[in-house]
């Protein structure tokens, strides 16, 4: 029974192929493929590209449609069973849709269909930057360099070189987030310059990062904070001296200046010498003749008992001699 119905479907076949041969020996044309002509689907904005669709059987002339999403786009009439070239223009995210063809002759019903094919737009990525938290490193000391292209479509591989030496397997990032690497300084030579690259599926681009360079941090000495301490103090001292010029370092040249001065001119007070505390004051020279001078000159006594200051005018003679 199996053996039958196996002979049953057979025939049917044969009989259909025999419906689609025609009297005059024109055959039916055989499904079309459709491929892109530059080999990759992958594309860029305003990009030329080209689809070739083909029926490598049937019989000729052959009229070849291409359609985007079920839509029309163009129609080719081929007098032979050379492919027909279909050229479009990426000129927006909306031209990397679905495309398909159909094939023609004179004896099809309907037409065959080919496959499906489906742009990827990708946009060619920037120029990487190369970082790390810290610019300054000490030996034994472990530090991260990161590694991002801003732009560019996804997925992004990252490499990362020390001089001209790679010194990381590609890292592929399917987020635009950074490939990072974690590094050991161990000796001088790891303070070298460092590099990453950039590169995702689209032809022929690749990026350099700029250079990165650790710096070697000098280490703190023991005596700084010493140092420190006195350099506070002197700062501290010279503020205090700067303060203490009005209020006593003045007052007490103006006493000296005085005494100097009353000294040099031969006055004397007829107070006791004992009471200590009194104060002269000078006030005013009035002539009385032209060849003598009198100057009043106050005294403050101060009377320690009774914690009263007395004043008294006392006039003395001054001679002067031309």
């Amino acid at each position: 029974m199996f053996f039958l119905t196996i002979l049953l479907f057979s025939y049917l076949q044969t009989s259909q192929q025999i419906q689609e041969t025609t009297a005059s020996g024109k055959e039916m044309l055989s499904n079309p493929m459709l491929i892109p002509v530059q080999g990759t689907l992958n594309v860029v904005m305003n990009q030329n590209v080209t689809l070739s669709c083909h029926s490598d059987s049937g019989s000729p002339p052959v009229r070849y449609t291409l359609f985007k999403c079920s839509q029309k786009v163009s129609t080719l009439n081929m007098p032979d069973l050379t492919p027909g070239l279909f050229n479009l223009t990426i000129n927006s995210a909306s031209d990397v849709g679905e495309y398909k063809c159909k094939a023609e002759n004179n004896i099809s019903s309907g037409g065959k269909y080919s496959n499906s094919l489906n742009f990827t737009l990708i946009e060619p990525i920037s120029k990487p930057v190369l970082s790390s938290p810290t610019s300054q490193a000490k030996k034994g000391q472990n530090v991260t360099l990161f590694c991002l292209s801003e732009n560019g479509s996804l997925p992004i591989s990252y490499i990362f070189f020390k001089g001209r030496k790679s010194i990381s397997p590609p890292v592929k990032m399917q987020k635009r987030e950074a490939a990072v690497i974690f590094l050991f300084i161990n000796s001088p030579s790891d303070f070298g310059t460092y590099k990453c690259r950039a590169e995702n599926s689209f032809c022929n681009n690749t990026k350099y990062s700029n250079s990165f360079n650790f710096t070697l941090e000098e280490e703190r000495s023991h005596s700084q904070p010493l140092i420190i301490s006195l350099g506070l103090i002197l700062l501290l001292f010279v503020i205090g001296f700067s303060l203490a010029i009005p209020f006593f370092i003045i007052p007490s040249y103006k006493a000296k200046k005085f005494k100097s001065t009353r000294s040099s001119t031969g006055l004397a007070s007829t107070m006791n010498a004992e009471e200590s505390e009194n104060y002269v004051i000078y006030t005013e020279i009035e002539p009385v003749k032209p060849e003598e001078e009198y100057v009043n000159f106050s005294v403050i006594k101060e009377d320690e008992k009774a914690e009263k200051r007395v004043c008294a005018t006392v006039y003395s003679k001054v001679l002067i001699r031309d």
